[in-house]
């Protein structure tokens, strides 16, 4: 039952998709970055700051240079899902970002030096088998920069999430980690938008970009207590009804038609992640 919270955030990050997907006629994906990170980096700051009774103590850490890789490959991956969203079908986003962990698998395997279970092999490989159905149609479509965007933002978080595992090697809390990435897309995003230009918000544009920071910022605590009090495998298992529900809300409010053959993709790229997380289990030494 307790992991039955990443449903929850499941449901929410399938809904900032589709807010995002809505926002991107009128914003940037740099602008829209910002939006989803400025509400969530006030209500991290005020937790740990009120918790810890110093405005600033957030900010201190003696791994900022961990911090910023990190923070920076996730900004890097943020900005290109949601260029992504923008201009491909709901679901197809979702699922070409959602192949974080088959990169994840590989990177641990080279960066981590972690040795994993059997059948990690064959759930890459039926990943990508997923991919190269789900790109076709988009390439056909003449797509294929978007969907690359999409795919690279599925590379770069699996990179972001190496060095979350860095960093909670050297200690870090969970809570100073998405401080900091928070702060960083922030930044990132406000930089971006005063060399790039912004749109100044109409009273209309409010409730749609406060929507994705609020769904964005409960739907990664839902995860956060989803992985705090389930178990791993399950909670890694379910973060892939995101696809089913950015499927659903993809056809219900986008009216999207895909070919089969996207279907089929996207069904592989989901079995081959819940594979993936379930043969991922590093080898305990004792058993070598």
């Amino acid at each position: 039952m307790k992991s039955s919270w990443m449903l929850v955030a499941a449901a929410l990050f399938a809904l900032m998709s589709v807010l995002v997907k809505h926002a991107s006629a009128t914003f940037s994906p740099a602008e829209l970055v910002f939006y989803r990170s400025a509400f969530g980096l006030l209500a991290i700051w005020g937790v740990i700051a009120i918790r810890h009774r110093r405005l600033l103590a957030p900010l201190a850490t003696p791994h900022l240079k961990a911090h910023f890789w990190r923070s920076l490959s996730g900004f890097s991956a943020l900005v290109l899902f949601f260029y992504a969203l923008a201009r491909l079908p709901l679901a197809t986003a979702v699922t070409l970002n959602y192949t974080a962990p088959l990169f994840l698998a590989a990177l641990s395997a080279w960066w981590l030096h972690e040795r994993h279970g059997r059948g990690l092999n064959g759930a890459v490989l039926l990943g990508f088998i997923g991919i190269v159905l789900l790109l076709q149609p988009q390439v056909q479509g003449q797509a294929w920069l978007p969907a690359l965007a999409g795919l690279t933002s599925g590379i770069l978080a699996a990179v972001a999430y190496v060095n979350v595992k860095q960093l909670g090697r050297l200690g870090e809390s969970e809570w100073r980690v998405v401080f900091y990435f928070t702060l960083l897309s922030t930044a990132g995003g406000a930089v971006w938008m005063a060399v790039a230009g912004f749109h100044l918000p109409q009273a209309g544009d409010w409730p749609w970009l406060i929507g994705i920071g609020v769904t964005a910022t409960v739907a990664q605590l839902a995860l956060t207590r989803a992985y705090h009090r389930g178990r791993t495998l399950t909670v890694g298992s379910l973060a892939y009804t995101t696809v089913g529900f950015s499927a659903l809300y993809g056809v219900l409010l986008f009216g999207e038609r895909l070919p089969l053959l996207a279907w089929i993709g996207m069904a592989l790229v989901a079995a081959a992640g819940v594979w993936a997380v379930r043969a991922s289990t590093p080898i305990r030494s004792d058993s070598l």
